[in-house]
């Protein structure tokens, strides 16, 4: 039997049909845009059922569908919760999606608990019964792995870890992200910066050269490896911001691996020895001793791998 896996992100879709072994047998990755609403579940749904027949044309039998959502799936519902993607507040996914599969049995979850399955399944937890994967990209979220078990809420809602106080006083701007992701997200660190360069008055750096609009985390770590100092403020910041989550993460959870993944993980795994540093001052002692921080194994693939074991382990599966 082989599966699908399907990560919708915020800034794209990626696709893979796996076999049981974890092996990628076919995969394809496009933009999103600024698709929203309808026309980007008709994209994510099109996608799919291209994938779907494209896979039975090659004799391979998909046995189930696994999709990964840049939010909240609400499993009795069968809708989702994607504030990145205009218009899906309250957004019936699953029934397009399974409308697009026909008899192919379908599961969605967030992509914070499918990177963590991902990484269980084939990446740096394997092995592990205990294991927080801290995805930071476009926002921030944290699939949990709890005595074996991806730990959910008792709304599919855990892991919402963008809006852990981590500094205060509270500001009304962090109502719409949450302290962590306004602060040390990929999208966190363009909004810090813009700030900075509305008091830095005397900065003439590379940002500086910059619509403020326009700048987004890429040009703030080519910024730091230039020797700017915004950058390098910027960056600070996040790596406190970074090593404090961390250090809750551990206190409260005393998980054997925190894995740092995302599209910020990436450029800012050369941080992990500082944000460790940081994590030592905050964390329960005896944790964080014993907790290994270190990088995803699967880089940016963790969440489609994720859908995939999704998709494996799913009881409904077909066994042609």
């Amino acid at each position: 039997m082989e599966v699908l896996g399907v990560d919708l992100g915020g800034t794209k879709l990626a696709l893979a049909v796996f076999s049981e072994g974890g092996e990628i047998l076919s995969s394809e990755s496009l933009p999103l845009g600024s698709r929203s609403g309808k026309e980007a579940g008709s994209f994510v749904t099109g996608l799919i059922r291209a994938n779907l027949e494209r896979a039975r044309s090659e004799g391979l039998n998909i046995g189930s569908v696994g999709v990964s959502v840049p939010g909240i799936s609400m499993v009795r519902t069968g809708t989702v919760w994607a504030p990145n993607i205009e218009g899906w507040i309250d957004y019936p996914l699953y029934r397009e999606i399974k409308e697009a599969a026909g008899d192919i049995p379908v599961l969605i979850d967030s992509d914070r608990a499918c990177s963590i399955l991902g990484e269980v399944w084939m990446g740096n937890a394997k092995g592990c019964r205990d294991a927080v994967f801290l995805a930071v990209g476009t926002g921030i979220g944290a699939g949990i792995l709890s005595n074996g078990e991806v730990l959910r809420g008792s709304d599919d809602i855990a892991g919402a870890i963008g809006w852990m106080a981590l500094d205060r006083p509270f500001h009304s701007k962090y109502k719409n992200y949450g302290c962590f992701e306004y602060n040390a997200s990929g999208d966190g660190m363009a909004r810090v910066a813009r700030e900075f360069l509305e008091k830095e008055n005397d900065y003439s750096g590379m940002l500086r050269q910059l619509a403020p609009g326009t700048i987004t985390s890429r040009h703030i770590f080519a910024a730091m490896d230039a020797g700017d100092k915004l950058a390098d403020q910027v960056l600070g910041q996040c790596i406190v911001f970074w090593g404090m989550a961390v250090a809750n993460i551990v206190s409260l959870l005393n998980p054997e691996k925190v894995i740092l993944g995302g599209g910020v993980f990436g450029p800012a795994v050369r941080f992990i020895p500082e944000i460790t540093k940081e994590s030592e001052l905050w964390a329960q002692p005896v944790s964080i001793r014993k907790v290994k921080i270190e990088a995803s194994g699967l880089e940016g693939e963790a969440a489609v791998y994720g859908a995939g074991y999704l998709a494996l382990k799913n009881p409904n599966a077909l066994n042609h």
